[in-house]
């Protein structure tokens, strides 16, 4: 059976990497653990605040892969030494991933007082408009242009 995309139309070309990313976002939308906040920090800077009590700067990773910024969280094995009464601190192991837009920065990660802050810049794009050529006759022969805009290489 063949899902239905709003990306199906012959007008949206390229956008078939968008429904990759929609799909991968609803798969880790379940996962509450641990609280975050988004804020705003800036016109083009945010800033995400993770939860993390009882974790140290060595249990923490924060990496970037293929537009995903991903946060890890592992703490050493308890010792054994300590006896509970009650244990409601989640000492669990978890990941955290965000999509990242296309240009997002990392500008840096910082722990204080058991949340784990990251902040993120968007640099404005320079707008670019480039001219195509138009060629006559390609005489039935698939030409793409090149990087240089008057360069044709065949397919």
């Amino acid at each position: 059976m063949s899902r239905l995309s709003v990306f199906n139309s012959p007008l949206l070309l390229g956008f078939d990497h968008m429904e990759r990313v929609l799909d991968r976002v609803a798969k880790s939308a379940t996962d509450g653990y641990p609280p975050y906040n988004i804020e705003q920090t800036g016109p083009d800077s945010l800033r995400i605040s993770l939860a993390v009590a009882g974790f140290a700067r060595e249990d923490l990773s924060v990496t970037v892969e293929e537009n995903q910024l991903i946060v890890r969280g592992r703490q050493a094995q308890d010792d054994g030494k300590r006896v509970y009464i009650h244990r409601g601190i989640a000492a669990r192991q978890f990941q955290k991933a965000f999509v990242l837009a296309e240009g997002i920065e990392i500008v840096r990660a910082g722990l204080d007082n058991g949340l784990l802050h990251i902040d993120l810049r968007r640099p404005v794009p320079a707008t670019v408009v480039r001219t195509i050529p138009i060629d006559g006759d390609l005489g039935g022969e698939a030409q793409i242009l090149g990087p240089d805009e008057g360069t044709k290489a065949s397919r």
